[in-house]
This record gives structure tokens, sequence and C-alpha cells, in this order.
């Protein structure tokens, strides 16, 4: 089982596009399981019209939690909160009980250890959801971190390791991974471990910077790398800067696809571009895709 992760510096660049293309190729003559790894914007499941077949809670992190009743307002979690998370009483009445401020509060337990009357609890809030379902391609398993939650990393995690499950069980050939946008740390919980990376960019300036800085990542955790320029020919100069850079790295560029519209109108129909029209763009992304296939049976 051969684990490829697709990324692109920003959202926007085609790295979804990408993603469900090499799906519907690989699954003409292989086994595979789908990832959608950009949990704070999922939208694989836009081009794949999956069949949610399980859904499951997320947990991930703990807030503190006052008991009006137990509380005796003397301050100490005032004192030891170092994030302003503690909304004090009202000036008005001495008497009225302390609170934690939700979206301020960082899980770090110190009002609750030092609370002298016991008045403080740790609660675990849902923090998002994962599913388990069915594409015409292949399972996938994706997510949705709730809005204002944090540990996007930590859903990532839990998603592919649900995928590796799925796929051994299954015997599955390749998980295909759409990773999300940037260089933080859902993207290092993307990438690791898996056997290669494929950077989605465009021939623009910001382009550049972020492929930069996309390959500084994959050398630090020494995974191969593999270029696609999407919309090459709306900045032929930008796409020759591009391939001269990645070849001083000794990077292969194994893509670059035209823009064409036929992409857009892919979307509205809710398929692959490879599955709507055998144009340019489905050509040259089934050319991308034997190029990854030989990589991964080597890497």
């Amino acid at each position: 089982m051969k684990q490829l992760v697709i990324l692109s510096g920003k959202g926007g660049t085609g790295k979804t596009t990408v993603a469900a293309a090499l799906a519907h190729l690989a699954c003409q003559d292989s086994s595979i399981v789908l990832v959608d790894a950009d949990v704070d914007a999922a939208n694989l499941e836009l081009v794949l019209s999956p069949q949610v077949r399980e859904e499951n809670a997320f947990f991930s992190s703990k807030v503190a939690v006052t008991d009006p009743e137990l509380c005796t307002a003397c301050g100490t979690c005032e004192e030891v909160c170092r994030f302003d998370a503690v909304i004090a009483p009202d000036e008005r009445s001495d008497s009225d009980p302390y609170s934690i401020d939700p979206v301020a509060c960082e899980g770090c337990a110190v009002c609750h250890y030092q609370c002298p009357a016991e008045a403080i609890r740790m609660e675990e809030p849902q923090d998002g959801l994962w599913f388990r379902s069915d594409t015409p391609f292949g399972p996938l398993v994706h997510a949705q971190l709730f809005a204002g939650q944090e540990n996007s990393g930590k859903l990532v995690s839990e998603v592919r390791a649900q995928a590796r499950k799925m796929a051994s069980a299954g015997e599955h050939d390749y998980i295909i991974i759409d990773g999300p946008p940037g260089i933080g740390c859902a993207v290092i919980a993307a990438a690791t471990g898996v056997n290669l990376v494929l950077v989605v960019i465009e021939p623009t300036v910001s382009g550049v910077h972020d492929l930069e800085r996309l390959l500084g990542v994959t050398e630090h955790f020494n995974i191969p790398a593999l270029v696609c320029i999407n919309k090459s020919d709306i900045n032929l100069e930008r796409t020759l800067e591009i391939s001269d850079y990645c070849a001083s790295l000794n990077i292969d560029v194994v893509g670059v696809i035209p823009f064409d519209t036929v992409v857009t109108e892919a979307m509205v129909h809710g398929k692959p571009v490879t599955a709507h029209e055998d144009g340019p763009v489905t050509q040259e992304l089934q050319r991308v895709w034997e190029r990854v296939q030989a990589s991964l049976g080597t890497s």
C-alpha cells in the first residue's frame, strides 16, 4: 500500500481538481482509499458525490467550566490564568461567581488544580466530525472541523489513521490524500509518513514562493516530491522559471496542465475532469498519473 498526498501553497490552485482526477484514473486498474485532509474546508466531496456510511464525533481539546454553586469568588483562578480566560464577577456584586471564556481558554487546567473550592471542572467539547463514505472510485474518509475550533492537525491524523485501517483491511493498493493548503500543522499531519508528495502550483509570483516553502517542508521530513504546474499557459515565463527551479533541485515536473474552462464545467456536473471530457487537460492528467504511479512503484 502506497500513500500519495497532493499539496498546494494556498487554496484555489487546483489541488482538489487534480486529486479527484487521479482518483478516477487510479481506480481503473487499482484499488484505492481516498482521504480529504482539508478538514477546515473539505471540498473533495463536491466532485466525488459520496454516500455517507458512518459518522463519528471528534474530540481533541478540553476547556474549564466553573460550577457557580461551588464558586466562592476567591479570585484564585483569575490570578493563575495566563490566557486572560477568566471572567471576573460584576464589580457591583462581589458574591457573583467567576466564569471561563471558552474561546480564550487553552485547556491547561491550572485553574482546575488551583481552585481551593474545587469549583472548576474540565470538559471535552465536540470539535468536529469525521465520516466514512462510499464514492464511485473507492471509499472516502473525510471530516469537518467545527467553526472556531483548533487542532486541525489532530483531526487530519485521525482521518489518515482511519484510512490506513481501511486500506489494510481491504488490501488496497493506494491511499490518495487531498491535503490542506499551506505549510502548517495540518499539512505536516497530512504528509508525515507518506511515500510521495505531489505539489500543485500556479505560475504566479506567489506560486513560486509557495513552492519554495512546500519543498522546504518535504526536504525537512525527507519525503520525495514531484511538481505539477496547473494553468501553465497563463504565464509561460513563470512556468519556465518553476521548471528551471525544480531542475536545479533535481525535482521532476510531472505535469504542465493548460487552462481550460472544461474543468469548471466538470465541477458543475459533479465529476472529475477526466471523467467529463477527453481533452488536453485530461490527457495531461493521464500523463501525471502515469509518472506518479511510476514514482510510487520505486519509492
